[in-house]
C-alpha cells in the first residue's frame, strides 16, 4: 500500500521480502522504484530495491485504488531473471545474424560485445583471438572500456612483473574461469601497474574468461567483467559460453572466407597464365619464329627479295596488333575500378562500349529490371557481375567470330538475385563459329559475396 507520494503504508511479508525488508521497516519509507505518476494500469521498473547497495532488481506492478482514500494498492512480481534470459536470447539471435550477414570480423565482434554488455548488466567485455602463429592475442572487439592499443604488450609485462594471467587458464584448460574480487586484486597488486588506468574504469568486481573453441581448439577468448553486484551463476556461464560459440563460427568464417580467397587468387592467376599461353605467347612465338627466319636468311648470304620483307613486316604487325587487342582486352576485364562509384547497367554500358570501340563489333545490351533492384545491389555482387559479364564478352571476342553480340541482364525482386549472360553471339556468315561456354564458369562470384539463387 502506497500513498500519493509514493511512500509504503503497509507492506505483506512477501513483498517486503522482494525489497529486501520486513512489514515493519517497509511502512514510512519512500520507494521511488514504485510511483503513482507511473498509471494506474500495468507498469514496470529497473531500479535498485532494497536498503543500501543490493542487487539489481526489476518488477512488473500493478496499481489499483483504494475507493475513498488517496491511497494505492501495489501487487507486484519479481521478473528479474525472465527479462535478463529475454535479453540474452535475443542479444544470442543479434549476433548469430550478425555473423550469417557475413560483415567483417572486427565490426562483428564488436557488436557481439556491446550484445553481451547489455544483455547481462556487465561493466566491461573483450575479445579476443589468437594470431596465426598462435603466439599472440589481439583484442578483436570490447565494450564498456576505452581502447588500450598496447594492450597485448602492457598484458605480457604485467606477467613478467608476476601477474597471473587467467584468461591463459582458459586457453590452456579450454574451460571457463571464474575469478571472484578480481579488482581488487588488479587494482592493488604492483604487477598489474602497466594496466591500472586500463583496469580502474569502469568499477568491477568479479572476473570472468570463457574460451573460444573451434573444433575443440582454442582460437581466443571472451573476458568479461562483472559489476559488483552482480553474482556469476552456472546461468550467467552458460550465456557467455554461447556467445563464445558464436564468437568463434565468426573466427572459423573469417579464416575460410581468408582461404576461399587465396584459392580464387590462385585460380585466377592459374586462368590468366592460361589465357596468355592461348594467346599471347603464341603470338609472341610467332612473331619471333618470323623475325629469325629473316635473320637467318641475311646471315646465310640470302638477302630476302623486298616483297618478303614486306609480307614479314605486315605480317607481325598484324599479329602484333591482336597481341594488342588481346593485352587490351584482360586489362579491361581486370580493372578494379570498372564499377566504383557506378551502378549494375552503368558499369556494363560502358564496358560494351569500350568492347565496341575496340572491336568493331555491334554489341546490344538489354537490362530487365521492373523492380529497380539494381540499385539495392551490393557492391561485391555488380563486381562479379561485371566480371563474369567482361570474361563472357572476351571469350566471344575471341573464338565466335562474332559481328554481333546480344546481351540479356534480368534482375529479380530478389536484389541478390541477378543473372548477366551473353544471349546470343551473332555470327560471321564466313566463318562461322561460336562462343565456349567453359570461360564464365571457370570464374565464379569472390568467397564470401551472394551471387542470387
Amino acid at each position: 500500500m502506497i500513498d500519493a507520494g509514493g511512500v509504503f503504508q503497509a507492506a505483506n511479508p512477501t513483498g517486503a521480502a522482494l525489497f529486501g525488508a520486513t512489514p515493519a521497516t517497509m511502512a514510512d519509507t519512500p520507494r521511488r522504484s514504485v510511483r503513482r505518476d507511473d498509471l494506474p494500469g500495468r507498469g514496470g521498473a529497473d531500479r535498485r530495491l532494497g536498503p543500501g547497495r543490493g542487487p539489481r532488481r526489476e518488477f512488473s506492478y500493478l496499481l489499483d485504488p483504494v475507493p475513498g482514500e488517496d491511497q494505492w494498492v501495489v501487487s507486484f512480481r519479481d521478473v528479474t531473471d525472465a527479462r535478463v534470459h529475454q535479453r540474452r536470447l535475443a542479444a544470442i539471435a543479434a549476433v548469430a545474424s550478425e555473423v550469417a550477414a557475413k560483415r567483417s570480423l572486427s565490426s562483428t565482434a564488436e557488436a557481439l560485445a556491446h550484445e553481451v554488455l547489455r544483455a547481462d548488466g556487465l561493466a566491461g567485455v573483450q575479445i579476443l583471438t589468437l594470431d596465426p602463429d598462435r603466439d599472440r592475442l589481439h583484442v578483436l572487439g570490447a565494450a564498456g572500456f576505452g581502447r588500450e592499443p598496447d594492450f597485448f604488450d602492457k598484458l605480457i609485462a604485467c606477467r613478467d612483473r608476476g601477474a597471473r594471467l587467467r584468461m591463459l587458464d582458459a586457453l590452456s584448460t579450454g574451460a571457463p574461469v571464474v575469478v571472484p574480487h578480481r579488482y581488487e586484486e588488479s587494482t592493488e597488486d604492483p604487477a598489474w601497474e602497466p594496466l591500472w588506468e586500463f583496469l580502474r574504469h569502469p568499477r568491477w568486481d568479479t572476473f570472468v574468461s570463457v574460451p573460444m573453441l573451434t573444433r575443440g581448439r582454442p582460437t581466443g577468448v571472451i573476458n568479461a567483467f562483472y559489476a559488483p553486484d552482480r553474482a556469476v551463476g552456472d546461468t550467467e556461464l552458460g550465456f557467455l559460453l554461447a556467445m563464445a560459440e558464436q564468437a568463434a563460427m565468426a573466427v572459423d568464417q573469417a579464416a575460410l572466407v581468408e582461404r576461399e580467397g587465396e584459392v580464387a587468387r590462385r585460380e585466377e592467376r592459374q586462368r590468366l597464365a592460361h589465357d596468355l599461353h592461348d594467346s599471347v605467347v603464341q603470338q609472341v612465338f610467332s612473331m619471333m619464329m618470323q623475325a629469325t627466319s629473316l635473320g637467318v636468311l641475311v646471315r646465310r648470304g640470302l638477302p630476302p627479295a623486298p616483297e618478303r620483307v614486306a609480307q614479314v613486316a605486315d605480317e607481325l604487325a598484324a599479329v602484333g596488333e591482336d597481341v594488342l587487342a588481346d593485352l587490351r582486352g584482360m586489362v579491361g576485364e581486370l580493372r578494379p575500378v570498372a564499377t566504383a562509384g557506378r551502378g549494375l547497367e552503368s558499369a556494363l554500358r560502358a564496358l560494351c562500349e569500350t568492347t565496341e570501340a575496340r572491336t568493331g563489333l555491334r554489341i546490344r545490351l538489354d537490362v530487365d529490371d521492373p523492380t529497380e533492384a539494381a540499385g539495392r545491389l551490393g557492391p561485391d555482387l555488380v563486381e562479379d557481375v561485371y566480371r563474369v559479364l567482361a570474361e563472357a564478352l572476351h571469350n566471344s571476342v575471341k573464338h565466335a567470330a562474332a559481328t554481333r553480340i546480344d546481351i540479356a541482364v534480368e534482375l529479380a525482386g530478389d536484389p541478390g538475385a541477378a543473372a548477366a549472360v551473353p544471349r546470343s553471339a551473332r555470327r560471321s556468315p564466313t566463318t562461322g563459329g561460336d562462343c565456349p561456354r567453359d570461360g564464365p564458369r571457370r570464374r565464379g562470384p569472390r568467397p564470401g559475396s551472394r551471387p542470387g539463387p
